[in-house]
């Protein structure tokens, strides 16, 4: 049997700063790989969070780099997001993104105990992670919408997408940690098994609808009314009224 990879996962320092053109590129080159886009960071601002103790690196135990992630905050901390998650191509499928998103996670939770904690993913395998974490899908208007963090979205490739709908809908998926609200992170968990069929339908569903404009509206809100992102039977009366 193959030996389990290990990897040594710390809070950056200042220490760690030469690594911050390699997490840059790798943030890139990565976003580009999967036809998506991020909010694009200089080597100075993923240093500035290695200073200010924001940020979670990884290393395997010979001190080879392998992942990377850190904190930002929006709406004067109200709202936190654990941003820039990258690991290292030789690593991935290993289990380090789930190792380094708890590991910002609870750095998260340390430094801004009451604030909501979210995230936008366009991947299954990200919204599992988040839902062992007790996050929950939730719909755009739930977000910060704090102009600052919108703006971070004008190096993706789906920006047209996101101000067409004016802001409320996009490719990703919205997740969220309320510290007040949150169920617990076995109840989350369970619960994005169970519907993990319909996650996966419903993002089938906005590719196609958003993209190639084949699917009826309607037909996205019933799938989001069985999510629990839209009231029961509100789909239905719009359809009505129109």
């Amino acid at each position: 049997m193959e030996q389990e990879q290990k990897f040594k996962i710390l809070v950056a320092n200042a220490s760690h700063q030469d690594f911050a053109r390699i997490i840059c590129d790798e943030m890139e080159s990565s976003a580009k790989a999967r036809g998506t886009g991020i909010a694009k960071r200089s080597p100075d601002y993923i240093q500035a969070k290695m200073r200010e103790g924001k940020a979670v690196i990884a290393f395997t135990e010979d001190d080879i780099w392998a992942g990377f992630c850190y904190i930002e905050t929006w709406s004067h901390g109200e709202y936190v997001a654990n941003s820039g998650l990258i690991v290292a191509p030789s690593f991935r499928k290993s289990g380090l993104a789930k190792k380094i998103k708890k590991k910002i996670f609870e750095l998260s939770r340390k430094y801004y105990p009451n604030a909501k904690i979210f995230g936008l993913t366009t991947g299954l395998a990200v919204m599992k992670i988040n839902s062992d974490l007790g996050y929950e899908p939730v719909t755009y208007s739930e977000l910060t919408q704090d102009e600052a963090f919108w703006a971070g979205c004008k190096s993706c490739v789906n920006y047209e997408i996101l101000m067409s709908k004016d802001r409320k809908n996009c490719m990703c998926t919205a997740m969220l940690y309320d510290p007040k609200e949150h169920n617990k992170p076995e109840e989350t968990s369970r619960d994005f098994i169970k519907k993990s069929k319909l996650y996966e339908r419903f993002m089938k569903f906005k590719q196609w609808g958003l993209l190639k404009h084949l699917i009826r509206k309607e037909k996205v809100d019933m799938v989001l009314t069985e999510l629990g992102l839209l009231p029961i039977g509100k789909w239905k009366k719009e359809k009505l009224v129109k």
